[in-house]
């Protein structure tokens, strides 16, 4: 069996602790295929068998017989493997965002340390879950409807005394849960992570609104999230009339923003209660997202890896994973991919030159399902036939991988028109001092820029009105009309002023 392993800790006995979706999961490693029995199309036929062997419980994959202009965000073998809606999980900070997302999902979305510290890129934690629906009419709401990881079967018996029905599954969702605050802000102004819906944390025993609350109600606004819940947390430790007190001032703030309207559901996600119920509103009140299927496949590499383990056999030498999110198109295995810019390198003369890497798919993965396709949706794991030191260690990371002499022009400088936010954000000051207020662009200042999920420094070359011109300390693939975000450097932090959109640019043609 092909067995993407997604971390280099090996145990002695052959098992595999792999943790590239912040999950710990435990692989047993069969007998690797070599990746020329993938070729042609016996080989694509053998995997597909060898995929059904290891799940015979998910829907099959068939990739000789694909029609990708009968697929649908809801088509059963797609959601059987892979979450094809994203949901953003915001609000203020230590509100149980990530909590609420272990309590439906049953996975936690883990960090590492040193990505808080190498400021890399955004490292978004995405966490599937399958939400299910009871198909016996008399079963009462919320209590037919279940949350379960992405690795359950996709019909199981209805557990409440007396019902005969059966679960099924209704949605496959993906929850993108970001880690710090500022990052968060970025993420979301720039499209690194496609987000459908978004939920609202609140903590009950706190007075409402905190200070980060409105600003991601504010950044929600700017993308035109239309598709919000309002999740009153931590409803276990307050009383009733507190509870009722807050659920005046939510929607007091909430009124007159995208939000207004929106239902507020009192939960507890440590103890479980009232998930049932975020459940069902995913089902009836988020409509399956419109997706592009298609256009030529881009997906956005958030990250990457070598998942050789060090003194392996020269044959067993497996390709290097790119992990990322798929923002059109379909991804088959078997499929010629380009990855740009690539190889990014000086000549003599310091001119900047981009290789683009060619490389094929050997294997796609959706946290531990193995797919034969993959659509937007989740993250998704890429197998490829590429040198594995070219992904070692995030390397890949900013890249934007897709099909051949499809993907967009790569940029060194960049002509953006901007718009500055009023005051920092997340810095509190006593009264209305300067330091808050978010000064204008200065000629030759460097800022951070994110593009896509790639984070590059950027010096501000000319500005004018609300027009800048930006040299890139790293080249970048992006396309004419991309959203850009801007963060400063302020007492040792980068913070986000401001969010601009790719007018025009100087491009550097790859070489062949």
């Amino acid at each position: 069996e092909s067995v993407v392993i997604v971390n280099d800790v090996i145990r002695d006995d052959g098992y595999c602790c792999s943790s590239f979706y912040g999950v710990v999961e435990v692989v047993a490693l069969g007998p690797t295929l070599a990746s020329d029995n993938m070729a042609g199309e016996s080989g694509s036929t053998n995997q597909a068998q060898q995929v059904q062997n290891r799940q015979p419980h998910l829907s099959k994959q068939d990739i000789v017989h694909l029609d990708i202009k009968s697929l649908t965000p809801l088509s059963h073998d797609v959601i059987s493997r892979q979450a094809t809606i994203n949901i953003g999980t915001i609000g203020h900070v230590a509100h149980g965002k990530s909590t609420v997302v272990k309590a439906i999902s049953g996975v936690q979305t883990v960090r590492f340390k040193n990505e808080l510290e190498r400021n890399i890129t955004i490292k978004l934690g995405y966490a599937n879950a399958k939400i299910y629906q009871c198909d016996n009419e008399a079963c009462p709401r919320p209590d037919c409807y279940r949350s379960c990881g992405s690795a359950k079967e996709d019909s199981f018996v209805c557990d409440r005394p007396g019902c005969n029905g059966r679960f099924r599954l209704k949605r496959h969702v993906s929850f993108v849960d970001c880690p710090g605050h500022d990052i968060l802000m970025a993420t979301m102004l720039n499209g690194a992570a496609v987000m459908d819906a978004a939920l609202l944390m609140i903590a009950g025993n706190e007075s409402c609104p905190q200070p980060q609350t409105s600003e991601h109600l504010a950044a929600v606004e700017i993308m035109k999230l239309k598709h919000i819940l309002i999740l009153q947390n931590k409803i276990d430790l307050v009383k009733e009339s507190q509870a009722q007190e807050q659920y005046e001032q939510i929607q007091a703030f909430v009124k007159g923003t995208v939000a207004e309207g929106a239902p507020v559901v009192p939960v507890s996600a440590q103890l479980k209660y009232n998930i049932d119920v975020i459940c069902e509103y995913i089902i009836k009140r988020i409509p399956v997202p419109v997706r592009d299927f298609l256009s030529e496949p881009r997906l956005i590499v958030i990250r990457s890896f070598d998942v050789n383990k060090p003194g392996c056999e020269v044959d067993d030498i497996l390709g290097g994973v790119a992990g990322g999110s798929i923002l059109r198109g379909v991804l088959k295995v078997n499929q010629e991919i380009e990855v740009r810019p690539g190889v990014v390198s000086r000549d003599q003369d310091g001119k900047l030159t981009c290789r683009p890497i060619m490389s094929k798919i050997v294997s796609l993965y959706a946290e531990q399902n193995d797919l034969q396709y993959a659509v937007p949706g989740g993250l998704i794991g890429v197998g490829t036939k590429m040198d594995p030191t070219l992904c070692r260690g995030d390397r890949l990371v900013g890249q934007v991988l897709g099909a051949v002499g499809a993907l967009p022009d790569i940029f060194t400088e960049l002509e953006i028109s901007f718009f500055l936010l009023r005051r920092l954000l997340g810095v509190k000051t006593e009264g209305d001092k300067k330091g808050a207020k978010v000064q204008k662009l200065s000629k030759n200042e460097v800022l951070m820029v994110n593009i896509g999920s790639l984070s590059t420094g950027g010096r501000v070359l000319a500005v004018r009105a609300d027009l800048a011109k930006i040299g890139l300390t790293a080249p970048v693939c992006t396309e004419v009309g991309e959203k850009i975000a801007l963060s400063r450097r302020v007492e040792k932090h980068w913070r986000l002023i401001g969010w601009g959109q790719i007018r025009r640019g100087v491009k550097i043609t790859p070489d062949t």
